[in-house]
């Protein structure tokens, strides 16, 4: 078929489908609207009620981390009812509207400084979330025919858009929050979201033919397949997929450190002082700025992980999902021997260098990026048609749990200590992920050849 004969939602760009870009230009502002909106709540939370410039809550640390911890679960479990809701009533593609919308008037709220306004946004947050972040990830994978091997290079595409946006909003919206005011900061996550909607309106004649609702809109085989129970195969991949799962609760417990216990470390125990002047900043490096580098090296590495591993697949090699999520955790765990180092410096010297910070980020990220935009395309290949939206749901749920697991081992490092955390989370991932590799034979055979016919 000639080019100029295409329907706009076959179109391509860079070798990618042309609604990957507007996907990713909408969760890019969606993620720029969660992240910046979560980069100065605790801080509103927790800043004294006294000051006239820019007064906050005035709560304890305590309180504000106890709600905080809350808040991420719910937002990440809300995605379960979001998928069933996209299932069952609306599809993939009205779910993801109408989630935006529910942000927008959210993240409006919070910009009003009152207290029912405060709970009654994060409530509306929740909600939307929950909404749009399960169902736009189950429409990238729409966006590839069975067996296309760009799925998995697809969703590092839209991988570097969500973190572009959280890179991004610590920047811009944490100092407009804490600089200017908070609710200002709150408004424009606000405004983040709205253009993100506008970019979702605008790809819509490109979207087409992914997400929509099959009790209306889909094909008579589509319908005929959400009726019908589920095969032997299909619950057999529905099996491994609840066994990935655990892997997604152990990676992201352990990687999620990086905004609790890595975070205070760098704070407290990392020598920040450079030989040289900034502009703004002087010579002493915030312990916030650390917190970017894991959005900086996806945005310089995601494209290079994704084509390494599509070449492995072209080469007959092994390059599975199950494969690459267990050399991911491996990885990632690995990271955190730069950490036992780190320590083993503190106590040695009074203070570690900077640089087994960035070693530990680095490490993390690249298995972050083996693992979770991998995990995403996995789930879109073996979730039943009639499950496709929940079962993303239930990942991010997962997610949700694990950022759980994380907090509590944060807490118990106040005990043990930060040495004994960091080389049981490095020993454990890479153990575990071992494990994982072991068995990918019968894993695999689980999937019934749901990877084995991918090509370009």
């Amino acid at each position: 078929m000639a080019a100029a004969t295409l329907q706009p939602h076959q179109k391509e760009l860079f070798g990618q489908p042309i609604g990957l870009y507007f996907l990713f230009f909408s969760e890019m502002w969606e993620r720029f609207s969660y992240y910046g909106m979560r980069a100065i709540l605790t801080l509103y939370m927790v800043h004294e009620t006294t000051d006239n410039f820019n007064p906050g809550l005035g709560w304890t640390s305590g309180e504000a981390l106890a709600l905080y911890g809350w808040y991420t679960m719910l937002v990440y479990v809300a995605s379960i009812p979001g998928g069933y809701i996209a299932d069952k009533f609306l599809g993939q593609k009205k779910s993801v509207l109408y989630g935006g919308l529910i942000l927008i008037v959210g993240q409006s709220i919070l910009a009003v400084s009152a207290p029912w306004a405060f709970y009654s946004g994060l409530a509306l947050i929740i909600m939307g979330v929950g909404l749009l972040k399960p169902n736009i990830s189950t429409m990238v994978g729409g966006l590839y025919q069975k067996g296309d091997i760009r799925r998995d290079q697809g969703f590092t595409i839209f991988y570097i858009g969500i973190n572009l946006g959280a890179f991004l909003s610590a920047l811009i919206v944490g100092y407009v929050g804490e600089k200017i005011g908070w609710h200002y900061g709150f408004g424009l996550a606000g405004i983040g979201m709205t253009l993100g909607m506008i970019v979702y309106y605008l790809g819509m004649p490109y979207l087409a033919h992914v997400g929509n609702f099959i009790g209306k809109d889909g094909s008579d085989e589509d319908k005929a397949a959400m009726n019908k129970p589920l095969t032997d195969v299909e619950k057999d991949r529905v099996k491994v997929l609840l066994i990935s799962f655990l892997i997604v609760i152990v990676f992201w417990g352990a990687f999620e450190q990086a905004g609790g216990l890595l975070n205070i470390y760098t704070q407290e125990k990392t020598n920040r002082i450079l030989d040289f002047t900034l502009p703004l900043i002087g010579n002493e490096v915030p312990a916030s700025w650390f917190q970017s580098l894991n959005a900086l090296f996806i945005i310089l590495f995601g494209t290079t992980v994704a084509a390494y591993w599509a070449r492995k697949k072209l080469k007959g090699k092994e390059a599975s999902s199950l494969f690459k999520m267990a050399i991911g955790t491996i990885i990632m765990g690995a990271g955190f021997l730069f950490m036992t180092a780190a320590v083993a410096q503190f106590e040695a010297e009074g203070s570690s260098a900077m640089y087994w910070l960035v070693l530990a980020y680095l490490f993390h990220t690249i298995g972050e990026l083996s693992m979770s935009p991998v995990a995403l395309s996995f789930i879109t290949k073996l979730a039943p048609l009639k499950y496709a939206s929940i079962m993303m749901g239930v990942y991010f749920a997962m997610t949700g749990l694990g950022n759980k697991v994380a907090g509590i081992l944060g807490e118990a490092s106040e005990g043990l200590g930060e040495y004994v955390i960091f080389t049981g989370i490095a020993v454990f991932a890479i153990i575990f992920g071992l494990l994982i590799v072991a068995l990918l034979k019968p894993l695999k055979r689980l999937t019934h050849g749901a990877e084995d016919d991918e090509h370009l």
